[in-house]
């Protein structure tokens, strides 16, 4: 299936509660193939087109209010609609799920793939300090398992979690191993596992009130340092990676996505002329594995930060290694896919 379709079928299957989105390419197949399968019929998952982004992450923001397994899914444009809700359900302190399969841009830009969301989804695209959880797959089985792994990163740590994936991902076809039918949560198995949510307190006896407001200034404060220190323990616990031939590299490709499946030939590509190089891919964008970047890019000679885009990843590496190896940056942008021959030259005139 078509790596749309595995985050829909992987949505049903483990149990999700509620899909609120808006079509828009290159991401509608997530929508049709939920509207096509009509899960309410067997799994009680409510399936419903908005009529905008900014309606469907409101749906969401609700969804969530009340402890249930919501999500949304939208490209580039759509996604920068969403984000003053996004930030609402973080100040809120809720779990979601939102995917952005990324198009080019800026404005409107173009239907082709792009990774130029980077900064938008990682930095925290809205206002106040907050960030999403965001998860990178590279494949159409890591676009499924991803959205079950998303619903336990964002109740782990009651906050929304997006899968920033992009048109290659989205659309390319590929085989998937799917699981079981997982049950809903009873409603009797979120009022135990979240006293925050919204139940309803007519069955609960309790008065619940779920907001992102706080008009005083140090109560305010102190929702920030809760937040603030759930997001250290996310950098300390969930940071995940993959590193790939690095044992005897001398060089070090880093990237994620669509853009570390290229760098897999342009390693086979270099290793062929004799040239050392691994490839470090991020699996969380953020957090981001700092920790791992930099005690593997600092055993190397130069690192090529690879990205469809103008150069937005680069930074959090150079971070990573604290300068100390040279950093540079290769990619296309504006749905432009770089080849894997373009890379290793590239490389090659960096190591020259």
């Amino acid at each position: 299936m078509k790596g749309n379709q595995a985050i829909a079928e992987a949505a049903i299957r483990c149990g999700c509660d509620g899909y609120f989105g808006y079509p828009i390419t290159p991401q509608s197949e997530v929508l049709e193939h939920l509207m096509a399968e009509r899960p309410y019929l067997t799994t009680g998952m409510v399936v419903l087109q908005a009529e905008s982004e900014l309606a469907s992450i409101n749906m969401v923001y609700a969804g969530a209010a009340a402890g249930k397994r919501v999500m949304t899914s939208s490209s580039s444009p759509g996604f920068s609609l969403m984000q003053e809700g996004l930030s609402y359900i973080a100040g809120a302190e809720l779990p979601a799920l939102c995917v952005n399969v990324v198009r080019g841009g800026p404005g409107l830009g173009t239907i082709q793939p792009s990774q130029s969301d980077y900064f938008q989804t990682t930095k925290g695209g809205g206002h106040g300090d907050y960030r999403l959880i965001t998860l990178a797959p590279a494949s159409v089985q890591e676009m499924y398992d991803f959205v079950e792994l998303g619903f336990d990163l964002a109740f782990k740590y009651r906050n929304p979690v997006a899968i920033l994936s992009d048109g290659v991902i989205g659309q390319v076809m590929e085989k998937v191993m799917v699981d079981d039918y997982k049950p809903r949560w009873t409603n009797e198995y979120i009022e135990e596992t979240c006293p925050w949510a919204a139940t309803g307190h007519r069955s609960t006896g309790k008065h619940r009130i779920v907001t992102s407001l706080e008009l005083e200034a140090l109560k305010q404060e102190a929702i920030n340092d809760r937040i603030q220190a759930k997001y250290r323990k996310c950098e300390e616990e969930d940071a995940r990676y993959e590193a790939i031939q690095c044992d005897d590299a001398e060089y070090l490709f880093v990237a994620y996505g669509s853009a570390a499946r290229i760098c897999m030939k342009s390693i086979e590509l270099a290793r062929a002329e004799g040239i050392k190089v691994g490839l470090v891919r991020p699996i969380t964008l953020w957090p981001f594995p700092t920790k791992a970047v930099a005690e593997i890019g600092g055993r190397m000679k130069k690192i090529l930060s690879v990205e469809m885009n103008a150069g937005q990843m680069i930074e959090d590496v150079k971070l990573a290694v604290d300068c100390k190896i040279p950093v540079e940056h290769f990619g296309r942008y504006g749905g432009v896919i770089p080849t894997p021959v373009e890379i290793v030259d590239a490389l090659k005139k960096i190591i020259k």
